[in-house]
């Protein structure tokens, strides 16, 4: 499996959460499947943006050595984040080819193209010859007819054709640039791709992903050129995933809503970003939004709050909140609709990863074990069984999502909500002692309306919990 990476310029958003997070799931869930997964994810190091970059950040430095610097302290960033969230960046698990590592392997699938005819020098660039591809388009679903008439030639370009694109670049004063058999210079932004995949996992292989953005012009043309040097069908499967915006806009930082992964990371913790993504299928586009982000906190505690009362329960904690007793249903059955409703998870993920309809098997094993009464020690030790054989399948099923449940009781509750409805439980209690109930019921309905679930217990006291 390849999939196209980063190219490190500046600090990762959570644009590039998204994709490094989507295939990390494929990829688990291939392994869950019982695939042996040898998954790479590449880096572009050499590119007109980071020597930009470069330009700016390192002025009145040699530009290489400031190249250098740009690349590796972003994708040093690049590698922080997804490591905050879980996503693994170093082999075994990973594959990192870098795009400068592999100049000498470009020139060489260069000159394979242009002894095969399929491309041509012009003055020191190299493009690559489209009449010489078999179906291009067929990845995009574009007629080449039509491609042709809407292509434009750049100044300073010598192509033959408005579509050819190029494969080697003739080096600028001061730039960084290597030796090839036609002068100094860099690779064209599409070979990388070709030669690192077909180096690490052969000129046939299973799967390659990577944005809807890539598909053309990037995708189409890795295809043709790889196709055309070995004559073989190039990738098996492709998975491209929607596109983010910010509010309904494209993130810019002109705009003033560039997100990056610590914005994040400072406000949630990393398993409620990844609820975020799951809730939308990965081929879709998805728009992020702080107030979503909320939403899907409180979903994600929904599930976080009855793993914990398993944990409570077990070491004879009090509970978050109490569960009401009105589960009639047989362990026996609980656990069937739990075996169930793992067979669905799968379904669900076997269809394209769908991953909004797989989490629904998650809630729903929660959901029938709400009634079961393991606040009390009887009944405790009686659904004990039950509640953990729960608890461990929705454990195990994050796991496959790259979820990771973390116990942290400082994340529930803002000690201003607490201290709010602490007053409100207190006022409420004088008012019910004072015979007052429609005072009482008054402030119940007035918690309700702000999310909070008051629950009477059998002993007098009054719990209180988030409504789910």
């Amino acid at each position: 499996m390849y999939v196209c990476g980063p190219t490190v310029y500046d600090e990762p958003h959570i644009g590039h959460a998204r994709s490094a997070y989507i295939f990390d799931v494929v990829r688990r869930y291939l392994i869950y499947k019982g695939y042996k997964v040898k998954f790479v994810r590449n880096v572009t190091d050499v590119d007109d943006k980071i020597i930009e970059k470069a330009r700016n950040e390192y002025k009145g430095e040699d530009l290489n050595s400031a190249v250098k610097k740009v690349a590796d302290k972003y994708l040093s960033a690049y590698h922080e984040a997804l490591e905050s969230l879980g996503i693994a960046t170093h082999s075994p698990e990973v594959i990192e080819p870098k795009a400068s590592e592999y100049i000498d392997k470009m020139t060489v699938f260069i000159k394979g193209l242009v002894d095969k005819g399929a491309a041509y020098q012009a003055g020191t660039d190299v493009y690559f010859d489209i009449t010489q591809a078999k179906n291009y388009g067929k990845l995009s679903h574009q007629s080449l007819d039509k491609m042709e008439a809407g292509a434009r030639v750049a100044p300073l370009e010598n192509k033959r054709n408005p579509l050819d694109f190029a494969l080697w670049k003739s080096a600028k004063v001061g730039e960084p640039s290597w030796d090839s058999p036609y002068g100094k210079g860099r690779p064209g932004w599409h070979i990388e791709c070709s030669v690192m995949s077909s180096d690490i996992l052969g000129d046939e292989f299973d799967i390659h992903g990577g944005g809807l953005d890539l598909i053309f012009p990037h995708h189409e043309n890795e295809i043709a050129q790889a196709e055309a040097l070995t004559g073989k069908p190039f990738a098996k499967y492709w998975i491209h995933h929607g596109l983010l915006t910010i509010n309904g806009q494209k993130m810019a930082k002109s705009l003033g809503n560039f997100v990056t992964i610590k914005d994040i990371l400072q406000k949630y913790n990393s398993d409620v970003l990844k609820f975020f993504f799951l809730a939308t299928q990965y081929r879709s586009p998805i728009d992020f939004s702080w107030e979503i982000m909320e939403e899907k906190k409180e979903a994600y505690y929904g599930i976080m709050k009855f793993l914990k009362n398993v944990e409570r329960a077990r070491n004879d904690e009090p509970l978050l909140f109490r569960i009401p007793d009105t589960n009639k249903i047989l362990d026996s059955d609980i656990k069937s609709e739990i075996d169930r409703l793992r067979s669905k998870f799968e379904n669900y993920m076997d269809d394209d990863f769908h991953t909004p309809l797989a989490l629904t098997s998650i809630f729903g094993i929660c959901r029938i074990c709400e009634g079961i009464p393991f606040y009390e020690t009887y009944e405790k030790k009686k659904h004990f069984d039950t509640l953990n054989y729960a608890q461990e399948n929705i454990i195990a099923l994050g796991e496959i999502l790259g979820l990771s449940f973390p116990f942290d009781e400082t994340e529930e509750i803002d000690p201003k909500l607490r201290a709010y409805v602490d007053l409100k439980i207190k006022e409420r209690e004088e008012a019910r002692r004072a015979k007052d109930f429609k005072k009482a019921d008054s402030i119940r309905k007035e918690l309700e309306e702000k999310g909070i679930i008051l629950e009477d217990t059998k002993d007098g006291k009054t719990t209180w919990r988030r409504k789910l």
